[in-house]
């Protein structure tokens, strides 16, 4: 390790092509980052309860969550995750392409951390990937993960 902190991210994302783009937002970080990527709602859950195949995974310091995700939305998994007391404490950052009123009060009426609306254009996703992990990493503190 080279002393920069060390970051474990949880993207749920169906999109192939918003997976590269946040991968290509993070690649230069101040931080050493772990991305892990699960792409519908089902693995999320698997994943964040360590259940096979996911055993061996660290539980995630952030959790960026897309809304529409095949087997179980966003919404269920921002629902599951946000009552359940062993995962409550993960901040959760959901990125979608939705600017819907309904859709923002109903995330943070579940309890999301923060509502971004996704961007369209390469320059555009990267700036924003580069503000949330600046944001969540740099100015505020979240819990550790023990």
């Amino acid at each position: 390790m080279d002393g920069r902190k060390e970051v474990n991210i949880l993207l749920v994302e169906d999109d192939p092509g918003d997976v590269e783009l946040t991968k290509e937002g993070l690649k230069d970080s101040k931080m050493f980052i772990t991305l892990e990527v699960v792409d519908d709602g089902v693995k999320a859950m698997k994943f964040l309860r360590h259940e096979t195949p996911y055993t061996d995974k660290l539980r995630p310091d952030l959790i960026l969550l897309d809304l529409n995700l095949p087997r179980k939305d966003g919404r269920e998994v921002l629902k599951e995750i946000k009552n359940d007391a062993s995962l409550k404490g993960i901040p959760v950052a959901v990125m979608t392409t939705s600017d819907a009123e309904l859709d923002i009060a109903a995330c943070y009426n579940l309890g999301a951390n923060c509502y971004v609306t996704k961007p369209v254009g390469f320059e555009s996703f990267i700036s924003v990937v580069h503000a949330i992990e600046e944001f969540w990493f740099t100015v505020v503190k979240i819990p550790s993960r023990e």
